[in-house]
């Protein structure tokens, strides 16, 4: 997630609306489907809870790409953000 995280920030800099579209797709979906069952049985609902929402939030910034002012999309990439800070202040693999 953090390489699309820095390619929608690159875009978003380069008014690079394929850029943006196609960092955020990478962590969409795609990436929540092709997480193996057997990793996706061990983790908490608490993170799925976190997780299944921000990959959403990566499909919506992609579509969003397409049309929205740069500000919107710089104000949801933050939104974006500040799901990846949530998940990752209350989860560590130790």
């Amino acid at each position: 997630m953090l390489a699309s995280v820095q390619g929608i920030m690159q875009g978003i800099g380069e008014s690079d609306r394929g850029r943006i579209a196609e960092s955020a797709r990478l962590s969409g979906n795609r990436m929540a489907r092709a997480t193996p069952n057997t990793v996706r049985a061990r983790l908490p609902q608490s993170f799925k809870d976190i997780g299944g929402p921000t990959h959403m939030m990566f499909e919506e910034l992609a579509v969003r790409a397409e049309t929205d002012e740069m500000d919107m999309i710089a104000r949801d990439a933050g939104k974006l953000m500040n799901q990846c800070m949530t998940c990752h202040a209350t989860f560590r693999v130790q």
